[in-house]
């Protein structure tokens, strides 16, 4: 390995960090967005018990905005519960909004790294063939060793480009998707509890 690094030049520096950092940015990912940690599939239910027994007090509301990215949102809503429907959504949405954003932390950062490192590796192609070529200019080609240096590095630093990029690009894809599978849910949610508790509300007034 530490051949082939060497043999790469200096442009396998920064392919090598940002192999790192996508590494370490893909664990983290797929660690924090769990389906059960950011839409726990009980949570909707507990609220409508907590609703139907008169205990959904600012203790409890707070309790939910500490549970998960889900209870952040039903707590937004939660807190305007005495606000028409269009009111609890819009609480929703904006709160929906900032969530999201935590959501895709890193997630750009993961996207450029998979746009850049093939850049340097096609970089690293251009600054050992510009070595070849000066060699040739200066001592002919009659020294094959010093040709193939010059060739080594730019196929290998386009090899490691590719290496990290390809892999990387996959995960950057499957996160986003993800993120926006957790978001749908996280709606379909808050919707259905902002429905359920004035809907309930609605047929107590009619009664």
């Amino acid at each position: 390995m530490d051949v082939y690094v060497q043999a790469g030049g200096y442009l396998m520096i920064p392919i090598l960090l940002f192999s790192v950092a996508a590494a370490a940015i893909v664990a983290e990912r797929i660690w924090s967005l769990q389906s059960k940690k950011i839409v726990p599939p009980t949570l909707v239910a507990q609220v409508w018990q907590w609703h139907k027994a008169g205990t959904l007090d600012d203790e409890h509301i707070d309790a939910l905005a500490k549970n998960s990215p889900l209870g952040r949102v039903l707590a937004a809503g939660l807190h305007n519960l005495n606000y028409p429907r269009e009111i609890m959504k819009e609480m929703i949405e904006d709160t929906g909004r900032q969530v999201v954003h935590e959501l895709e932390r890193f997630l750009n950062f993961l996207g450029t790294i998979a746009a850049v490192t093939p850049l340097l590796g096609l970089l690293g192609t251009v600054v050992g063939m510009i070595k070849v070529f000066s060699e040739i200019m200066k001592h002919g080609v009659g020294n094959p060793s010093v040709l193939a240096g010059g060739i080594s590095e730019a196929l290998i630093t386009t090899a490691a480009g590719l290496i990290v990029a390809i892999p990387t690009l996959i995960l950057y894809r499957y996160l986003r998707g993800k993120v926006d599978g957790l978001v749908l849910k996280m709606e379909e949610e808050a919707l259905k509890m902002v429905d359920v508790i004035h809907g309930d509300r609605e047929m107590t007034a009619k009664g």
